[in-house]
């Protein structure tokens, strides 16, 4: 009985990641994994003002 309940939690287990992945690497998600793969690179706006009229605030 308890080899069952590991199996289905197994089966359970493996159908959840497969859907996350489907989910994520799904078409309706590229704009979206683009503009989150750009975040890191993004600046804060308290720092976008100082680099686009050059003054510093320090």
């Amino acid at each position: 009985m308890v080899g069952l309940i590991n199996g289905v939690m197994t089966i359970l287990g493996m159908a959840t990641f497969v859907g996350i992945a489907w989910w994520a690497w799904s078409a309706g998600r590229a704009e979206a994994n683009q503009q989150a793969s750009m975040l890191p690179f993004a600046l804060p706006e308290e720092f976008q003002k100082e680099k686009s009229t050059g003054e510093s605030y320090e």
